[in-house]
């Protein structure tokens, strides 16, 4: 139910009055694990989290712990018992990529954990603290993003939503977080600028997931990975001054 997610009011005897509980989305980072065997009415109980950073509850709005950060995995939607993500809540996924099957090493590995399965699992501990986090969440707002750069990042969302293959393009919300995401790919670069390469290599991961294709696109198996790939193609680079950097 979405009061398992939320959290709800609970009478307590002792006052006499309603106490609210809050449920597990109020923490740091959040797992939903297969989020998709949630029926839809529970998926939606994250739509407001994870765009306003509060949930509410009975018409009393409470804040959630900054930061805030929901991580999703899914099973494929041809499995019975899924029920496939709606677009507004993809939409609110700043990225989603695919792990796929394991490699040869990592097919090993599966396999000696098997065997060991009865050996102490690893402590945990933490490798960061809040305030440090918080400080480099803010180190993004420094990054330069030039004008051609912005224009570019525009042009290709735009160009998303004119292919005869796509029933609904990128919206305006992931327009901004390709911008955010491309200066995030400056930082791990150690950059302070972005550059067209950043937009280009996180675009499908950024963009894929919130087209919605045509009947026809999906009947002929139309990836929207192709379709932003396409778009990559035929958008121009902009061309960067380096004296500018």
């Amino acid at each position: 139910m979405p009061s398992d997610v939320t959290g709800s009011y609970v009478f307590e005897e002792e006052t006499g009055e309603f106490h609210f509980t809050p449920g597990p989305v109020f923490a740091n980072v959040v797992l939903a694990d297969e989020i998709n065997r949630a029926p839809p009415k529970t998926q939606s109980a994250l739509l407001e989290a994870m765009e306003e950073g509060q949930v509410t509850v009975d018409g009393e709005t409470h804040d959630l712990p900054e930061p805030f950060v929901v991580i999703a995995t899914q099973n494929p939607v041809e499995q019975e018992g899924t029920f496939e993500l709606p677009e507004a809540q993809r939409d609110r996924f700043m990225i989603k990529t695919s792990l796929g099957y394991p490699t040869e090493e990592g097919t090993r590995e599966l396999i000696d954990r098997r065997a060991d399965r009865d050996r102490p699992d690893p402590t945990v501990s933490p490798v960061i603290d809040r305030e440090t986090l918080l400080e480099s969440q803010a180190v993004l707002e420094h990054i330069t993003v030039e004008g051609p750069l912005r224009d570019y990042i525009g042009e290709l969302c735009r160009t998303t939503r004119a292919d005869r293959r796509v029933d609904v393009g990128v919206s305006p919300r992931g327009v901004q977080r390709l911008f955010e995401v491309s200066r995030a790919r400056a930082v791990l670069s150690e950059r302070d600028y972005v550059v067209p390469d950043d937009v280009k290599q996180i675009a499908p991961s950024a963009l894929a997931h919130r087209l919605v294709l045509t009947p026809e696109a999906s009947v002929e198996g139309v990836r929207r990975r192709a379709v932003i790939d396409s778009v990559l193609d035929s958008v121009d680079v902009p061309a960067m001054d380096p004296s500018s950097y």
